[in-house]
């Protein structure tokens, strides 16, 4: 994880020497005219679109939002400018303006219809994000480090060299040096001499710890702006494609395996696979916790978000992973009418045949023509003949009904187990409201099973109807419960984790 956060940093520091040849004159004048950030900070109206966005979808980690809810936030933000500038500033409605930054000549926001919804939404665009986070970064820092980032660049530059080494005596004989390094540590803590972080190196890591953490958010936006940019490339390759559809199908799956298997489809993956494992999440909150609670770290008053900055990670994760899945069954509908099209065609092209070949027997043509009898040739083996079976004949007779004995226990018909599916759905949701997900296990142990393994199953369809539940198969975990009897009974369930 830490390694991924590094990579990133780096790679926004240094430059290649393709983007130094690419930064010229022409280049810029290119990104002012055309780069929406650029246009961003030229506009009149950027002091209110950048703060505006950025208390709305930035700082609360908004992926979404619809118009009615949006558009009533900006109102209020008019309402307020106005009270200040005079009823003259900003005089066009919120709607107005909202259709204005979404239009393409500006670019700021994105403007969609989600799935099963006739509203429309908003997201910001990657570079209106990347505008607003170079103008926060304007503002003058009590503190500015850089001894982390030096530690960071060297801690980087050797895990490469590490990670790139193929002579095995080199390996070993590093770790061996690692190892002797850690004795030492160890004995000089076990005489007493522990060795801490002073004020100012701690203040120096948890300023590169929320940058770091601030621009890993953002780039989960461009993330999917890039799935969107291919999407995109395919239906266009789709509409233009003359070729056989198998070829098109080859050629599709072939480059969306290029960007699961390129360096950032790898890194997404291996971050996604970090982030879900529910110990390293425990861990991650745990540290918060330590390092937030240091008196140096709370005497900069971070921002309370900090603490929860994972499952914010989290949160935007599992929205680009939507969108993906989105993405794909978009494109497999777009497959599937352009083969209804085709189909179509086939169908017309074998209805005028149909009508040639009905026209040429009313009207035959003239002049010499050869006339051949019909060819054909019926084969009927004796195998395929069926074997003979007498006809079934039913026999029919009356049977008189007789009252039976009444031995049966009447009362098992009224010994119904019912399970409320009601009361399940407000447990969860109080559950929700003290944490931000809970797995099943842990949930049956603060509410246990009253109806045994019918409640369970209630429970299991409950996080297959939510889509922010999770439902691991890959995982197992053990759910316990106790009988009228006073047995307990157990059973291994897949993995289940509620999210808020």
């Amino acid at each position: 994880m830490l390694f991924l956060l590094k990579t990133n940093t780096l790679q926004s520091t240094l430059m290649s020497d393709r983007e130094l040849l690419t930064f010229n004159y022409e280049a810029l004048d290119a990104l002012r005219r055309n780069h929406p950030a650029w246009r961003l900070l030229r506009a009149d109206s950027a002091p209110l679109v950048a703060s505006f966005l950025n208390r709305v979808f930035i700082v609360p980690n908004e992926r979404e939002m619809a118009q009615s809810h949006l558009s009533e936030k900006l109102e209020d933000e008019l309402f307020a400018l106005r009270e200040r500038l005079g009823p003259d500033s900003y005089p066009g409605t919120a709607q107005e303006y909202l259709n204005k930054w979404a239009d393409n000549t500006q670019g700021w926001l994105r403007k969609f219809y989600p799935a099963l919804s006739d509203e429309p939404h908003y997201d910001l665009t990657p570079a209106t994000e990347k505008g607003i986070r170079w103008l926060t970064g304007l503002t003058e820092r009590s503190f500015i480090g850089t001894e982390s980032r030096l530690l960071t660049l060297f801690d980087l530059l050797n895990q490469i060299a590490e990670g790139s080494e193929t002579d095995p005596n080199v390996r070993i004989a590093e770790l061996r040096k690692k190892r002797r390094e850690i004795d030492a540590e160890i004995k000089q803590i076990q005489a007493g001499d522990i060795p801490l972080l002073n004020e100012t190196a701690l203040k120096d890591r948890f300023q590169q710890f929320v940058m770091m953490a601030s621009e890993l958010l953002s780039d989960f936006r461009e993330v999917e702006q890039n799935f969107r940019m291919l999407d995109r490339r395919v239906r266009e390759r789709i509409a233009l494609w003359e070729g056989s559809k198998g070829a098109l199908l080859e050629d599709i799956l072939s480059e969306c395996d290029d960007i699961t298997d390129s360096d950032q489809g790898k890194s997404f993956r291996a971050f996604w696979d970090f982030l879900m494992s529910s110990k390293r999440q425990q861990e991650l909150t745990d540290l918060l916790d330590k390092v937030l609670s240091l008196p140096p770290v709370a005497e900069s008053r971070p921002d309370s978000r900090l603490r929860r900055v994972h499952y914010d990670w989290l949160l935007a994760g599992e929205h680009t992973q939507q969108a993906v899945a989105q993405l794909s069954n978009q494109l497999r509908r777009f497959l599937d009418d352009k083969a209804w099209l085709e189909n179509k065609r086939i169908m017309e092209i074998l209805h005028n045949i149909k009508g040639n070949a009905r026209q040429c027997m009313d009207n035959p043509p003239q002049g010499t023509v050869m006339q051949i009898d019909e060819i054909g040739l019926e084969f009927v083996l004796p195998m395929e003949r069926p074997m003979y079976q007498p006809p079934l004949q039913a026999a029919i007779t009356e049977i008189v009904l007789e009252m039976g004995k009444e031995d049966a226990d009447a009362q098992t018909l009224f010994s119904q187990i019912v399970v409320d599916k009601g009361r399940l759905k407000q447990v969860l949701a109080k559950a929700l409201q003290q944490q931000v997900q809970i797995t099943l296990a842990d949930l049956l142990k603060q509410e246990p099973l009253q109806h045994g393994l019918a409640e369970l199953v209630v429970w299991l369809q409950l996080a297959s109807e939510q889509s922010r539940s999770i439902i691991d198969d890959s995982k197992q975990e053990a759910v316990y419960w106790s009988v009228a009897d006073g047995l307990a009974r157990q059973v291994q369930l897949p993995y289940v984790l509620f999210v808020r």
